[in-house]
């Protein structure tokens, strides 16, 4: 199994404030997350080792992840979908709960009609029926309402740093 990425939790510390520079280097990864520093360092104007620091710094700072996206439909994943759940009681300790399910790979506390949302990647209804079961066997949890993706029409993660 392999160790989940950092996630920052935001509000607490205040936004990470990015200069010129390092907004361009992140959006440079986010175009080719493989691309060389010696290269981002020519389009930035940096040396190959001061945007190696660069990355580094906004790495630990959780800015940024550098990771592999999959197409799970091309790894025999065909079913995805999106959950709502309402809840009660403390949403932190149940998005804990349920971020340790290994098929949920998005949590959410949201503001409407539910109190959080997950994602899941799955392998076939069946398997999302278990998924469900893990989710709907956690006590606080009320209710979950499930939406079935049938077709992805965009997924990007190149929101930049605007």
């Amino acid at each position: 199994m392999t160790t989940p990425p950092k996630v920052r939790a935001t509000g607490k510390s205040g936004p990470v404030v990015l200069d010129d520079i390092s907004k361009q280097i992140v959006e440079q990864l986010q175009m080719d997350g493989r691309k060389p520093y010696a290269a981002i360092g020519k389009a930035v104007g940096l040396s190959e080792a001061a945007v190696r620091q660069r990355v580094q710094r906004l790495l630990d700072q959780g800015v940024m992840q550098i990771v592999a996206v999959t197409d799970p439909l091309t790894l025999g994943f065909p079913r995805q979908a999106m959950i709502g759940i309402k809840c009660e009681g403390d949403l932190d300790m149940i998005a804990q709960e349920l971020s340790a399910i290994d098929e949920i790979n998005y949590v959410v506390l949201t503001a409407g009609s539910v109190d959080i949302m997950v994602e899941v990647v799955c392998e076939g209804d069946s398997h999302l029926l278990e998924i469900l079961g893990k989710i709907r066997a956690i006590p606080a949890v009320r209710a979950t309402e499930t939406f079935v993706y049938l077709k992805l029409h965009k997924q990007t993660y190149t929101w930049g740093t605007r």
